[in-house]
């Protein structure tokens, strides 16, 4: 389990975040996924470390790994 990864019914809404921060695990992949390296990730957040970063990736990854999705069919 991560142990910079928090979640805090207090800090925007519940999200998962890095501890001591208001910096999402979404945002932090936002930024990834739009093509920010982690290098630049730490130059524009300097408050984070880069155990931080790789801490969120895989927070996401062990989160959509037990990722289960149930197909219903609906008569109409």
């Amino acid at each position: 389990m991560s142990t910079r990864i928090v979640i805090n019914p207090e800090v925007l809404g519940g999200k998962p975040c890095v501890k001591g921060t208001r910096l999402s695990v979404e945002f932090l992949l936002e930024l990834i996924a739009s093509g920010a390296s982690h290098a630049e990730i730490l130059r524009a957040y300097p408050q984070l470390t880069a155990e931080d970063v790789e801490q969120a990736v895989r927070y996401a990854a062990r989160f959509l790994k037990n990722e289960v999705t149930f197909v219903a069919e609906v008569d109409s």
